[in-house]
């Protein structure tokens, strides 16, 4: 987490979660150790599904879905997210929740890499989230960019990746393929990217 702990805690205290299925999914990553976007983002993807009239979202690397979560509600009931993780056992868990939040319809759940599963996808999408592993961050620009509409938002988390993005030689490539990955994004003539410091980053990339 890059912001400051109490600044995170006011910000969440601003509008807490009332939704009780988000909840058990936070209880459940905290119990777990598992990294979810949390409710900040969580309402930041809500609302730019909102701004930009997103009817169809491809997650890379939904975990147990919680930002797919956000997505399904924001999308409505005649959206689409499509969720993928490598893991079964994630998926499953992730079918439950979207089943008891009662957005299980609006999403499709697929199992495999995220990136040879969006090689595949037909047509285009509004929204591509992107939270995969991250030394894999240097190959999603080339995949997305033929599968997002002009006007669609390539968004991808962990672009502070806890503060090691500022090591000059960084030995883990996990922090190579951020900071690789970031450097792809800002030199592209195809998007437009911002970083907004919000929880450990999130880069909003606008597809020109």
């Amino acid at each position: 987490m890059i912001v400051n702990p109490d600044i995170e805690n006011y910000l969440t205290s601003l509008s807490p979660v009332e939704d009780e299925v988000l909840r058990d999914m936070e209880r459940l990553g905290k119990e777990r150790q598992f990294p979810i976007v949390g409710p900040l983002v969580g309402r930041l993807l809500y609302q730019l599904v909102l701004i930009i009239g997103a009817k169809r979202v491809f997650e890379m690397g939904s975990g147990f879905g919680y930002s797919a979560y956000w997505f399904a509600k924001a999308v409505g009931e005649d959206g689409e997210v499509v969720f993928t993780d490598i893991h079964k056992k994630n998926a499953q868990l992730a079918k439950e929740f979207f089943r008891r939040g009662g957005v299980e319809g609006r999403v499709r759940i697929e199992v495999g890499d995220s990136l040879e599963i969006l090689g595949c996808e037909k047509g285009e999408f509004d929204i591509i989230f992107n939270d995969i592993d991250k030394e894999y961050y240097p190959k999603v620009l080339e995949k997305a960019a033929g599968k997002l509409r002009r006007g669609g938002l390539l968004i991808s988390d962990n672009m502070l990746w806890f503060g090691r993005v500022l090591m000059d030689k960084p030995p883990e490539e996990s922090t190579k393929g951020v900071k690789e990955f970031t450097r792809i994004l800002f030199s592209s003539t195809d998007f437009f990217t911002t970083i907004i410091p919000l929880r450990d980053g999130v880069s909003l990339s606008v597809k020109l």
